[in-house]
């Protein structure tokens, strides 16, 4: 299921977390993604992108912050969390969403050449997917995209 919403009032504040992350990524050189998990209202995890940090390609935010909620409920599975991200995830994230069973996904700006949510492989609609959020796309898409334009002109 793919919506846009528009304003509700619990979506705002947990993308604001997730775009203050991805201004201290961004302040550390990382490309601005940012990511929060929510669990019954409350933030259990919330970090940037760490690929240029951590020397590692798969430190994308959607990944270190399935990561970090895990451990904080002590399960890899998590039925019952919502995850924000800025940008459409890729492929990878999107996968590791699929196993972590969450229940909902909030992204920012829509990624033409690299998501895998609504563009790309569209992952949660292939038959091979055996766990599929609810999708809400475009939440806070203008400061989203902001970010990430800036970020990559600063770097021409």
């Amino acid at each position: 299921m793919h919506l846009k919403l528009d304003g509700e009032s619990f979506v705002p504040s947990f993308m604001d977390m997730a775009l203050d992350e991805a201004r201290v990524a961004q302040a550390r050189g990382e490309v601005p993604v940012g990511c929060v998990v929510v669990r019954e209202g409350v933030v259990i995890a919330r970090t940037g992108n760490r690929t240029v940090t951590d020397h590692d390609p798969t430190a994308h935010a959607e990944l270190l912050a399935l990561r970090a909620a895990a451990a904080a409920i002590g399960s890899e599975r998590l039925t019952d969390c919502d995850l924000y991200v800025t940008l459409e995830p890729c492929a990878m994230c999107a996968g590791a969403m699929s196993f972590a069973r969450i229940r909902r996904l909030y992204y920012g700006a829509a990624d033409p050449k690299g998501g895998a949510v609504d563009n790309g492989v569209r992952f949660f609609s292939a038959p091979t997917c055996h766990h599929r959020p609810e999708v809400y796309g475009g939440v806070s898409e203008s400061e989203a995209s902001v970010l990430l334009k800036d970020f990559f002109v600063a770097r021409r």
